[in-house]
């Protein structure tokens, strides 16, 4: 025969409904004394003829296109029969700061490498990667 229980007494039970205080110094979230908001981000373009319509698109794309040109990362070549001509797409991402606010508008022209096809297009790649350890030996021996 089981021991009797005791009944299991509840804040709900005894209408004791108001809020628990913590005693350990922690903070309750959402705290009583902050607002939540949610902020509409609005979406991000996905073509070109949307983006195009807005001062601040024209403007982000316009910048990638002058830092393309600056760093010399591609030049015009006439297309040669046996290779593909690849094409591309404009990528858009609206930039926050870390506390959501807006920071800026991000354009970036990008190739679609996946039509790329390997012995026609390209014969190997090549990803320069320096890892820490091997700057650190480096380091050393110039000091020693």
């Amino acid at each position: 025969m089981a021991p009797p229980r005791s009944p299991i007494i509840t804040r709900s039970s005894t209408n004791s409904l108001r809020p628990r205080i913590a005693t350990d110094g922690t903070i309750p979230y959402p705290s009583r004394n902050c607002f939540i908001t949610t902020a509409t981000v609005p979406d991000d373009p996905s073509s070109y003829s949307t983006a195009s319509k807005f001062p601040d698109w024209r403007k982000a794309m316009a910048q990638e296109y002058t830092a393309l040109m600056k760093n010399r990362t591609w030049s015009l070549v006439s297309p040669v029969n046996i290779s593909n001509v690849l094409g591309c797409k404009w990528v858009y991402k609206t930039k926050t700061n870390a506390d959501g606010s807006f920071e800026r508008r991000k354009a970036r022209l990008v190739a679609k490498g996946f039509h790329q096809q390997s012995g026609v297009d390209y014969n190997e790649t090549f990803s320069p990667v320096v890892k820490p350890t091997t700057v650190r030996l480096i380091l050393s021996i110039a000091v020693t």
